[in-house]
């Protein structure tokens, strides 16, 4: 009794010494999991090693793994245990450690792959080799200790089967996909709105989906974050015909979706479907003959063999900087799978709590090592990721952390894609040496959160962009906000519509490398587009006509409405702008997606014809034709041009509108342009998609911009 009295005695005067103190807990979510793959000498996995054994670091400071897991992977072809050799006689190491946290490790023991199909970049040929390589590696490759999912991507993201392995339901699943159902980016789908629990990407009713290697990348990164819920290492072997680089494509969506992979322990393993191509120079039987002596000299082979290379050069990102690795001119395509079920073999899983809580999206670090002693007497050789980008945190920030904020997006190495993207960059002479770059960057309506204030409903957008050049120096900067506030039927219609944004520099020529970044204030959702632009010096071309860049848009609104009626200065300013004429302003498509019924219009700038002695005029002809798969479907009536649009600049305007009549499909435009008087020529072009004129959307521009067009708005500083 007299100790218990004398216990109490003293946690009475303990709490009256600290009463004043508040006690502080501290937690910490920041799980960072890492897969390590430890072989021996001879690049078998060893087995038998326990936590101690391993040293992991992050930015150079150590971290105590909190978890630890054995994946013990044999397949039966392997022949048994014995193929896997002893670190040490530990039999207790194979089982789960407790290590005072728990990893939801869901199949234990298993190598997880993923076949994923792009039926969108597929013909039927080619989707027709790719069931088969899958069908036979499911029946003859595929072991006990396999699990493969099944997941493809059309104009929506979707699991087709689960983690399975079942053989039978794995075969059955792949014979179902219909050949030649996506065999093109087929319009009746591009509107197709995904029910899938997983579908994170789905295409919605613009145009931000349709024809753009951002939404296979997109797709691939939601694909990512679907499997990184599983801390076991996962392969994805991702079916292709290669990505082309259209020139519009986000090179931040490409690294986000690596990030995403590398976060998730996932990498891609990426099959060109095409198999070895030896395609006959100029073109097989399917192209058009080649004119002029680019056959003879070699040019013509030599574009080919270009062409082929870029498709494969994202391919080839996707698995080197994820760990995976390309499948390129090989007709088994087999290989490409088992070239996933090999690297994968028994491998640890180490889990620690990052010291570092910071959410400030910068890379972090990660080196993993043996203890000395277990190096020195094993020479093992360790493979795993060797860092990560630590999560972004965009909560209520002050006005000066909402600033750092935008400029640590514009440096980050991880770019932000929390909103979708598109951009545009053109560029026209002002000058024998200096060149006006317009830009445009289209927002879909459906990433756009309003709020309500008063009668209107309202957001704020702000913009920092950064152009370099070459060298790496910085070449231009843009910051803006710009404030939207919509009304009544306007609101109600931004999910279906689209948002400009336009801006500009004035440039020398070159080639430069551009990101925008994005941030929307009432979620503090940031989005960032990241592309390469090249600016020719025209005064190096003797040949040919001198021309600017083409544009295409299917809408001129008045500028008042582009820049925002309070802005006089701007209003003004716009008169020299060259996209402005007779007080209207074409906005850039940006996508080049289009609807029928719709008028595009075409613009572009000639530079330095020659002129008549008389009356110093030029003399030009400019006409526009579309072809599809090579064949001419439209040609408009020759446009004759006998002055300057501006005579310091010896420019001269074309503009040529057509009414889009064409059914839904992709078309190449070509604007061609003759300098009578100089007997020179020069072409422009640039590819647009047709979808099928929908009807139900409708909107306030649609006597401008053709029966049931959508219209997008431009950002106007209000």
């Amino acid at each position: 009794m007299r100790r218990t009295l004398l216990s109490l005695a003293v946690c009475a005067a303990l709490l009256a010494q600290k009463q004043d103190e508040t006690p502080v807990f501290r937690t910490s979510a920041n799980l960072v999991i890492v897969t390590v793959f430890v072989r021996d000498a001879q690049g078998r996995p060893v087995k038998g090693l326990t936590r101690d054994d391993f040293v992991v670091t992050e930015n150079g400071r150590p971290q105590t793994i909190r978890v630890f897991e054995f994946q013990q992977i044999e397949d039966a072809a392997a022949g048994s245990a014995a193929a896997v050799p002893e670190a040490a006689p530990a039999p207790a190491a194979e089982k789960p450690q407790e290590t005072g946290a728990v990893l939801p490790v869901r199949y234990r023991d298993r190598r997880l792959i993923v076949l994923f199909f792009d039926w969108s970049s597929l013909d039927e040929a080619q989707q027709v080799r790719a069931k088969e390589a899958a069908e036979e590696w499911i029946r003859t490759k595929m072991t006990p200790a396999d699990l493969v999912r099944i997941a493809a991507f059309g104009t929506r993201l979707r699991t087709v089967v689960d983690f399975t392995g079942d053989k039978d339901a794995l075969i059955e699943a792949v014979r179902k996909f219909h050949t030649g159902e996506m065999s093109e980016l087929a319009a009746e789908g591009a509107t197709e709105a995904s029910t899938a629990d997983d579908a994170a990407f789905a295409a919605d009713d613009t145009e931000f989906n349709i024809f753009n290697t951002d939404r296979k990348l997109a797709a691939l990164e939601d694909l990512a974050r679907s499997l990184a819920a599983l801390p076991e290492k996962k392969a994805v072997v991702y079916f292709s015909a290669g990505v082309n680089r259209t020139g519009m494509d986000n090179e931040a969506q490409l690294r986000a979706a690596v990030n995403a992979a590398v976060r998730a322990n996932v990498s891609f393993y990426p099959v060109d479907v095409r198999g070895l191509q030896a395609e006959p120079p100029g073109g097989g039987i399917t192209t058009a003959s080649v004119s002029g002596t680019g056959l003879y000299s070699g040019q013509t082979q030599a574009r080919q063999r270009q062409r082929s290379y870029d498709t494969q050069d994202t391919l080839e990102m996707l698995a080197s900087d994820t760990g995976g690795r390309a499948l390129f001119d090989t007709n088994n395509l087999v290989l490409g799978i088992e070239r996933a079920q090999r690297d994968i073999q028994s491998y640890y899983i180490l889990g620690y709590y990052s010291s570092d809580e910071r959410r400030d999206g910068q890379f972090r670090r990660v080196e993993v090592r043996l203890a000395p002693a277990v190096q020195a007497r094993l020479r093992a050789r360790l493979d795993y990721r060797r860092g990560y980008f630590a999560e972004k945190d965009f909560a209520a920030f002050s006005s000066y952390d909402k600033e750092r904020q935008l400029e640590e997006a514009l440096l980050a190495g991880d770019p932000a894609t929390q909103i979708r993207l598109a951009l545009e960059v053109n560029w026209f002479r002002i000058a024998r040496s200096q060149y006006f770059v317009p830009v445009a960057v289209k927002i879909p309506g459906s990433e756009i959160p309003l709020k309500k204030q008063g009668s209107a409903e309202t957001t704020t957008f702000d913009f920092i962009g950064q152009v370099k050049d070459a060298r790496g120096s910085v070449a231009a900067t843009v910051r803006d906000s710009i404030r939207i506030q919509l009304r009544d039927q306007k609101a109600g219609q931004l999910a279906s519509r689209s948002l400009i944004y336009d801006t500009g520099f004035t440039l020398p020529p070159g080639t430069y490398m551009m990101r925008m970044v994005v941030r929307e204030n009432l979620t503090g959702k940031l989005g960032s587009f990241d592309t390469r632009f090249t600016i020719p010096d025209l005064g190096s071309v003797r040949d040919e006509l001198r021309l600017s860049s083409l544009v295409a848009g299917a809408q001129r609104v008045p500028v008042q409405e582009a820049v925002g009626a309070a802005d006089r200065k701007l209003v003004k300013k716009q008169d020299t702008h060259p996209l402005v004429r007779e007080g209207q302003k074409l906005l850039p498509s940006v996508t080049r997606v289009f609807r029928e019924g719709q008028t595009v219009y075409f613009f572009a700038e000639a530079y330095d014809p020659d002129v008549d002695e008389a009356q110093q005029r030029p003399s030009l002809a400019a006409a526009l034709t579309v072809y599809r798969e090579g064949q001419l479907v439209y040609q408009s009536r020759p446009l004759q041009l006998t002055s300057f649009r501006d005579a310091r600049t010896r420019s001269a305007a074309v503009w040529i509108e057509m009414p889009l009549k064409l059914p839904a499909g992709e078309y190449i435009a070509q604007l061609n342009v003759i300098d009578r008087l100089g007997q020179k020529a020069g072409f422009r072009r640039l590819t647009l998609m047709v979808l099928p004129n929908g009807g139900a959307l409708r909107s306030a521009n649609e006597g401008r911009d053709g029966a049931g067009a959508r219209a997008d708005s431009p950002l106007s500083r209000e």
